[in-house]
């Protein structure tokens, strides 16, 4: 592979949102940690901020309100989020399905999907308990990791660029990101 001209990517002007959409395990936080860094901007973790807000983890939000107020919660603070200053933001896996979300994104970031295949993100999730909505699945893991790719990832098929990740270097994705970024910037 040949090397990025890292120069080329720390000047590039960033006057937007670099938001990353995926499902659990597709890399968004540790993808996103880097390219701030790379970017010079800050980074935000949307299932933090959800966090915070909240004042409970993301188990214990799902656990005492249910999925619908979760998902209600997790729509505001991302409205709130994608109103904000540049910076990479790593969305929570389902948070980029509300269609208003979506329009939000468009206007106001540059969408990055890390797509992964199934293999990908079982091997990523599989024994992680941090992760409500698979939680207690290991045993039935890969099928719902199969669901949710049928059920999501026509949405993030909507985002501006298309990132494959496999079983590979933190670094050799964001190598991958930072060249579709500035490709698309280019346009």
């Amino acid at each position: 592979m040949t090397p990025i001209n890292k120069t080329k990517i720390k000047k590039m002007r960033i006057n937007k949102i670099i938001l990353l959409v995926g499902l659990m395990g597709s890399g968004k936080t540790s993808v996103g940690k880097r390219l701030a860094k790379r970017l010079g901007l800050p980074f935000v973790d949307g299932d933090q901020e959800i966090e915070k807000a909240a004042g409970l983890s993301l188990i214990d939000v799902l656990k005492c309100f249910g999925e619908e107020e979760y998902r209600a919660g997790e729509t505001r603070v991302m409205h709130r989020l994608l109103s904000g200053s540049p910076c990479v933001l790593a969305s929570g896996g389902g948070s980029f399905v509300p269609t208003q979300t979506r329009n939000l994104a468009k206007k106001n970031a540059v969408t990055i999907w890390l797509k992964a295949d199934v293999d990908t993100l079982y091997n990523r999730t599989y024994g992680r308990q941090h992760r409500p909505f698979l939680k207690g699945n290991d045993d039935h893991l890969k099928n719902k990791l199969e669901q949710y790719i049928a059920e999501e990832y026509p949405y993030y098929s909507e985002a501006d660029i298309v990132v494959e990740t496999k079983d590979e270097a933190v670094e050799a994705t964001v190598i991958k990101v930072c060249k579709a970024l500035d490709n698309f910037l280019s346009l």
